[in-house]
Parts: C-alpha cells; structure tokens; sequence
C-alpha cells in the first residue's frame, strides 16, 4: 500500500489517509464572523473528495484579531452552531476536522481602531502601527485562545491547530525581527516562544487529553536576522511538553520579503523539525502530484502532507491520485459510476 493512503493514529484520532487540506481562508463570513453555507459547501465536498484531515482557516479569537472583516470568528458562542454543522457534515463522508485558532497582531485587516503587537512596528507601509501589548494585554489574550478552544470542543473538532505561523501575533512574537521586547516575552528564544507556551498551556485546559493539538509555524523568515528551522525546532521543543502532537510547517510572512518558492520548497524545513522534535509534522508547500507527496511520506520526511492550492483546484485529488499510486481506495457510492 502506498504509505500516503494509509491511516495514522493520534492520540484518539484516525486518519484515513496522510493527505492534508491546510488551512485557506475564504473571507466569506458573515459580519459577526459566522460561517454560512460557501463554507459548508467548501469543506463537505473536500470530505467527500477523500481527504484525510481538514483543517478550518484562520479563525479569529476576538474582532480585532481578523486578517479581514469576513474572517470567521470564535470570540462568541452565537459562532459555534455553524462550524458545528460543517463539522458533522465533514465527519459524514470519513474525513477528520481541525480548525486554526489565531490573532492577527499587527496584520489585523479588519476595520479596528487600535491593533495590539509585541512591538510598535507596523508591518509595512499598507498597514496601522501597533500598540505594544502590556501584561494585561497578553494575559487578556491568552484567555481569548482558551475561550476559542472550548467553543472549537464545543463545535467537535477533532483536532485544534494553533496559528503561529505567516506573520501573525504568535509568529510576531517568535521572531526577533518583530519581537523588540526587553521584558521576560522578548530577547531570547525561551522568552520569544513565551506566549506560546501560555497559550498552549491555557488551551490543554479545555482542550481534552484525548485530542491532538498542532501548531503552525513559519520555520523560516528569509531575512538577516530572523528566524531559521533549528530556532523555531528548538522553540517547539520548549512549548511541547504542555501538550503539543503536531507542527505544522509553513515558512515566511513576518516581515515583507521576496520569497524563491517552488515544488516542495519547505520540505527541509519540515524534516529538520521532524528530526529535532519527534513530533508528527505536516510538510507542503506548491505540492501538487501523488507521486511527490508520496516520496515525502515514504522516506519520512513527514508524517503528513498538506495540499492547498490543489485541493482548490480539484476537491477529489485524493480520490485521482489513488489511481496514479496504483492503490484501490472506495470512492462514494454515488460517484462509483465515475470511478
């Protein structure tokens, strides 16, 4: 059997297969951050498509924390009754379903006022200089992560995914490039990874022992003076003992910079972490054939592989790409004929 269609145990959860649908976000929510029926479309027929884990785009843990005003949100309970029919939807057709909590920092694209970062440093001209966060603000938002998380329980996600990654408050404070704290969140990588931490430690708290939690994280920030796979390797390190299975690698959008992208162009990035921490590791990055995908797990490189830009493209690359690896997946009933 090719390892790409075989299953993987986590914690509690089964996957039917190592193919990843990361998180994409739709800016399609309504302007309370509900979702509605695009997302309920979007997610099920990736479910029926044959994937084995998806994963629910960045979803906001208070307004101000929005990519952009139609970001999804879960900084309120009136939020949870619509991801918890895609939920169930999704879980019908044999795929699992995590979702990725964040904030956006100092990338905040929502019509806020005031927008809160490690550092006053705006991210680049299009964007509002930042408040520094106090201690207040931090403890304040480290509670928003556990209220998102026991909404995420609520809803009945398998999986919650932790978005430190793509230049966003948690990654703002991971890198030295957007973190200039003097205090015990900035400086060293222990101080960096900090917030982190709390965060993790405050959502294992309502998030069951029996569940998986990843986390995202941009292992590399392609510039002088940021951050590298081994910093970030070493970082997880620190916060994984409070509870973390899996990372999630991505790389860059912490700064403004011209990244040279191609056809597994992470993939290193995700065995160094691999290699350093013994966590299960998702790895992607313009994936878009079985063959290659397959490779990546075969020679344990990842435990899993997330395809993004492909699965938008076509919702039933898993259940074409079975052919290609010569492996005889069941497809479902209704599309047999198409088989």
């Amino acid at each position: 059997m090719p390892k790409l269609f075989s299953s993987i145990k986590i914690r509690d959860m089964d996957l039917r297969n190592r193919i990843v649908m990361p998180p994409m976000c739709m800016y399609s929510s309504d302007s309370e951050g509900r979702a509605n029926s695009w997302h309920f479309i979007h997610y099920s027929t990736r479910s029926i498509g044959g994937v084995g884990l998806i994963v629910v785009e960045a979803t906001a843990v208070e307004p101000r924390g929005r990519l952009s005003d139609r970001d999804l949100g879960l900084w309120d309970d009136s939020q949870i009754e619509g991801l918890g029919k895609i939920v169930e939807e999704v879980k019908k057709h044999g795929a699992k379903i995590g979702i990725q909590i964040n904030h956006a920092g100092r990338k905040c694209g929502a019509d806020e006022d005031v927008i809160i970062a490690p550092s006053p440093i705006a991210f680049d001209e299009s964007y509002k200089t930042p408040v520094e966060m106090t201690k207040e603000d931090i403890r304040r938002t480290v509670a928003l992560f556990k209220e998102a998380a026991s909404r995420a329980y609520k809803a009945g996600f398998d999986v919650i995914e932790i978005h430190g990654a793509h230049g966003y408050l948690i990654n703002q404070f991971l890198s030295p490039l957007s973190n200039r704290r003097t205090d015990e969140y900035g400086g060293s990588l222990e101080n960096r990874a900090r917030l982190l931490k709390e965060i993790i430690r405050a959502v294992r708290t309502v998030w069951p022992a029996a569940k998986p939690l990843a986390v995202r994280v941009s292992a590399e920030d392609y510039a002088e003076g940021g951050n590298h796979d081994t910093d970030l390797a070493e970082m997880i390190n620190m916060v994984k003992p409070e509870g973390v299975d899996i990372v999630n690698v991505s790389s860059g959008a912490v700064v403004p910079v011209k990244m040279k992208v191609y056809p597994g162009y992470q993939i290193k990035f995700a065995e160094t972490i691999k290699r350093i921490t013994g966590l299960y590791v998702i790895a992607g990055g313009l994936i878009t054939e079985a063959v290659m995908a397959e490779e990546i797990v075969q020679n344990d490189r990842a435990d899993m592989v997330f395809m993004g830009r492909e699965l938008l493209r076509n919702p039933y690359f898993p259940l074409n790409s079975a052919k290609e690896l010569r492996e005889e997946i069941p497809w479902p009933y209704q599309y047999e004929r198409g088989k």
